[in-house]
């Protein structure tokens, strides 16, 4: 597993309950620029459209050699996701309030690009703090450890 491109402020914004690994629909330079690592996926959303879901504002960087003459970097993109996975992430965005927010693009062991997307609730201002002291506090423990 190749990772291409990280959302560290899902884990940091979202409370994470439920994994899923989803398929993109791209072009040939998209996936052969992807393999350049020039992609972003930090303001990047899941919207859902006519019961499909799509990654909207995930910047991939034109192909240098591509001839392609109208590149839209930042274009909608169509997940691939099975049928049961796609009713429970939609079912539990309309049900229970849960956000779905991309975490991940990588390259699989077969050399296609899959997106790790997250099914979570938002975080308070205040669960966020909680989350720094105790990040902050493991790092000052194994400096402790160290030292001793």
């Amino acid at each position: 597993m190749k990772i291409i491109a990280t959302n560290k402020k899902a884990t940091f914004d979202y409370e994470i309950s439920l994994k899923l690994d989803a398929g993109i629909v791209l072009t040939g330079p998209e996936v052969k620029s992807l393999r350049n690592n020039s992609s972003s996926i930090k303001e990047s959303y899941i919207e859902n459209n006519d019961g499909e879901l799509w990654l909207c504002n995930c910047h991939i960087k034109k192909y240098e050699s591509s001839n392609e003459k109208d590149h839209n970097p930042t274009r909608k993109r169509k997940l691939l996701l099975n049928k049961k996975e796609l009713n429970k992430a939609l079912g539990s965005v309309r049900k229970e309030g849960f956000s779905v927010v991309p975490i991940i693009i990588y390259f699989n062991d077969k050399g296609l690009v899959k997106l790790n997307i997250g099914l979570g609730k938002g975080k308070k201002k205040f669960d966020k703090r909680e989350t720094q002291k105790i990040k902050d506090w493991n790092k000052a423990k194994q400096r402790l450890l160290k030292n001793s």
